[in-house]
């Protein structure tokens, strides 16, 4: 578990850490360098899913090494099915990651939503749905390690 105290607006107390795959935690169906390493840090703390369309076939074997759950969702309103999983986790568990516009909703309801905009780009309905906008994936997984920078960007 991780608890995040966000001075003026809430407490996290998060049990699971949710990420897309492509354009989130891969660049072109490929593992970025050091997210591995990153992710099985945090996999000490939190329960990690990962949750893909899987676009480039790539993703099963390249998070192999990862200490993770893994599921593709189909091809049919995905922004729904990553909602659908999240709630299943209970939101106020959850910190989410993505970028893609199939993460809006993931990251709206998720306790924390955390955009990325790497290589891929990022949607602007997932940013604006973010609760943070950060530059990396290894940024991203870096608060989570320092839940003190999360506090300090979101304090009221």
């Amino acid at each position: 578990m991780i608890e995040i105290d966000i001075p003026g607006i809430k407490k996290i107390s998060a049990e699971h850490l949710v990420l897309d795959y492509n354009g989130t935690v891969a660049v072109d169906g490929h593992l970025i360098s050091g997210v591995a390493d990153l992710l099985n840090l945090i996999s000490s703390a939190l329960e990690v899913h990962v949750i893909t369309a899987d676009t480039f076939g790539k993703a099963a074997a390249e998070i192999a090494g990862v200490k993770c759950t893994f599921d593709i969702i189909g091809t049919g309103d995905q922004q729904k099915q990553k909602a659908d999983f999240i709630a299943t986790l209970g939101p106020e568990k959850v910190i989410a990651i993505g970028n893609g516009y199939n993460d809006a909703a993931m990251l709206s309801d998720a306790a924390l939503g955390i955009a990325v905009i790497q290589k891929e780009g990022a949607s602007v309905k997932t940013v604006a749905a973010a609760d943070i906008a950060v530059t990396s994936i290894k940024d991203a997984l870096e608060l989570l390690l320092n839940p003190l920078r999360i506090a300090a960007t979101l304090r009221g």
